[in-house]
């Protein structure tokens, strides 16, 4: 395959149909090259998606993401014929399964890519690829990977150095890093969620086209992947029900309500641990001299109704830079921390306070709400509760909870055209059945 300019090629990993030929459509319309029915798409729709979209775009290459690893012939046999022009076979495939789908593409009219996700020697496995026929390669940064930050530009420079056929490449790409691999040597620049997740997919692609053209990017506030040191400005983008779904409908803290006059109030920070006993207020207020600036103080009090927080203590926190306090017991003095602004989740609030006894730790674990929770255990709170993020999964979460937000962006945007939510994500077709 010889390629006279860098393509975009744009990546359809829907569930449904109908909303990927809709978005297909406004890509087009932004100038996208190429269109692919995604993997998901494809084992959910079978290769329908790839014929309607031949059908909706003939004058567009339209690649199947099959990501074949076996029964090479047949599976690019069947694509091909369902008006698939590049058909993905795994590098990690057996050199005769390459082969046998590269000798389908050269009968049914259609070209191999291999993907080398997953394949160790990337450079050696594309010189491979060329001898046995295929016409380009993608360097692949999955999903899960992209979650934990990782990006392909040094190794894209590598493979595009070496490979004797052109490179696409594919990770987490929007109009900012487009430009950066161009410039790595990407000839083929697969971009999904910065197209399709956008409320304005046209629009988008068009951004990200100009940036291809210039090779300079153009800056977004969108699509972005963030590393570990990015954690606390990625979560302060979401909702504590963003990071839930992220988290798979795990981590929300039950019966902790938000104390919280503003709406736009946010609580992100990882966790100072406390054990306390009922109305005991001792270990709470020592662990304010613990906490650095942005921590959020965890107090498992057992869930008793006697307060053990209040006004000073909030006071405190807060001058001492604390993001906020969570406290599975009672607060009392609500009407002055709603003033002062300082975010707090309790389970009760309460007039009355114990007395200061000392009694119980800090910086152990705890359960808060039902949710076990470990000092540098990030938390995030607002309207909806309070939700539990472990530490070592922070910067995953953190991405995979804004790619939450960023769907639901566009389903916003789908609703507010006319569909309904149950329409958009075709509701009855995914029911359980029996």
């Amino acid at each position: 395959m010889k390629l006279d300019r860098p393509v975009l090629q744009v990546a359809l990993d829907f569930e449904n149909l109908p909303r990927a030929l809709q978005a297909a459509k406004e890509a087009v319309e932004g100038g996208a090259d190429w269109v692919e029915a995604g993997t998901p798409l494809i084992k959910s729709e079978g290769l329908d998606a790839v014929r309607e979209l031949k059908k909706a775009f003939p004058d567009r290459r339209i690649v199947a993401d099959m990501k074949v690893m076996d029964t090479g012939a047949f599976e690019v046999e069947i694509a091909a014929k369902a008006g698939a022009d590049i058909v993905s076979v795994l590098g990690a495939s057996d050199d005769d399964t390459i082969a046998d789908a590269v000798r389908a593409g050269e009968k049914y009219g259609a070209e191999v890519m291999v993907d080398l996700l997953a394949v160790g020697d990337k450079v050696a496995r594309s010189r491979r690829a060329h001898e046995l026929g295929a016409g380009l390669v993608c360097l692949h940064i999955g999903i899960d990977q992209q979650m934990r930050g990782a990006n392909p530009f040094e190794e894209l420079r590598q493979l595009a150095a070496a490979s004797p056929i052109p490179v696409a490449v594919a990770g987490g790409l929007n109009s900012e890093t487009v430009a950066d691999a161009v410039r790595a040597g990407g000839q083929v620049l697969i971009v999904g969620g910065a197209i399709t997740k956008s409320p304005q997919i046209a629009d988008a692609t068009r951004a990200i086209q100009e940036a291809i053209r210039t090779r300079t990017g153009i800056s977004t506030e969108l699509f972005h992947r963030y590393g570990e040191t990015e954690i606390r400005e990625a979560l302060l983008k979401v909702s504590s029900p963003n990071v839930t779904d992220a988290l798979q409908r795990k981590g929300a803290m039950h019966g902790i309500l938000p104390r919280l006059r503003d709406s736009t109030v946010k609580m992100v920070g990882t966790a100072v641990t406390v054990r306390a006993m009922d109305g005991d207020w001792s270990k709470p207020v020592e662990a304010i001299d613990r906490a650095g600036p942005g921590d959020v103080i965890v107090v498992d009090a057992g869930g008793g109704p006697t307060g053990l927080w209040g006004e000073l203590a909030s006071w405190s926190a807060h001058v001492k830079g604390v993001a906020g306090v969570v406290i599975d017991g009672a607060a009392r003095d609500i009407d002055a921390i709603l003033e002062l602004g300082f975010p707090l989740f309790s389970r009760h609030i309460s007039s009355d306070a114990g007395e200061p006894k000392g009694l119980g730790e800090i910086g152990v674990e705890v359960t808060c709400g039902g949710q076990r929770v470990r000092p540098g255990d990030w938390l995030i709170g607002d309207m909806s509760g309070v939700v539990v993020i472990p530490r070592e999964r922070a910067q995953e979460i953190a991405n995979r909870a804004l790619d939450v937000l960023e769907h639901e962006n566009r389903v916003r945007e789908e609703i507010r055209r006319g569909s309904t939510l149950g329409k958009v994500q075709n509701l009855e077709r995914w029911e359980r059945v029996g």
